[in-house]
């Protein structure tokens, strides 16, 4: 009986719910774009040679990956997973990151979640430490128990943390933190709250 209500409300829930074997790789490819519109923007956004030396190589593009940990609002669920983002960040302390969020470990009853976003980001030097703050928007991909049910829904992030420089190319990204936020999610609002930890690589 409780499977049968289950998916009686799943199906009511919203029109944006559909069978898990008809989801697109529309994620994959909107991830894959992201990237390459940072990468071939850059190289037309970088400052000319004619500036002066101070003002040269005013946009730094970089790449990265983390292991992240996620407390999910749904069912206080603790899952784990990889995040892959690109930070496009200029002198003036302002930038860009799009990331991509896979949690798709300690799952139960398969219920697993997929982030994809983008947005502004704030920066500044201390030293070798670079923290900085961010706001995010973009949507999550749901899977509910048992594969019932697969849900897309807008999602909204805040977040923040703090990087270590190694080398010129090479930085720790020694904490982020994020709050993401689902106002539209079938059984009402929810949120979740992680923290990842990587590796950013300058390409240039």
């Amino acid at each position: 009986m409780k499977r049968l209500l289950d998916l009686n409300c799943l199906r009511n829930g919203t029109p944006a719910l559909r069978a898990r074997n008809g989801k697109p790789f529309f994620e994959v490819r909107l991830a894959a774009l992201l990237v390459l519109a940072i990468l071939c923007a850059a190289p037309r956004l970088a400052p000319a040679q004619v500036q002066a030396a101070g003002d040269r190589g005013g946009l730094i593009v970089s790449v990265g990956g983390m292991g992240s940990a996620y407390s999910i609002q749904y069912g206080q669920r603790k899952m784990a997973g990889i995040t892959a983002f690109v930070d496009a960040d200029t002198k003036r302390r302002f930038g860009i990151e799009a990331e991509g969020r896979w949690l798709e470990f300690h799952q139960t009853a398969n219920v697993h979640a997929e982030t994809f976003s983008i947005g502004a980001r704030y920066h500044f030097d201390v030293g070798r430490f670079a923290p900085y703050a961010k706001g995010l928007v973009g949507f999550g991909d749901f899977n509910f128990p048992y594969n019932y049910a697969y849900g897309r829904y807008l999602v909204v992030t805040a977040g923040g943390g703090v990087d270590f420089r190694l080398t010129r190319r090479l930085t720790l990204r020694a904490v982020d933190f994020e709050y993401q936020d689902w106002p539209n999610f079938t059984f009402g609002n929810m949120n979740s709250l992680g923290v990842n930890a990587g590796l950013r690589v300058r390409i240039f």
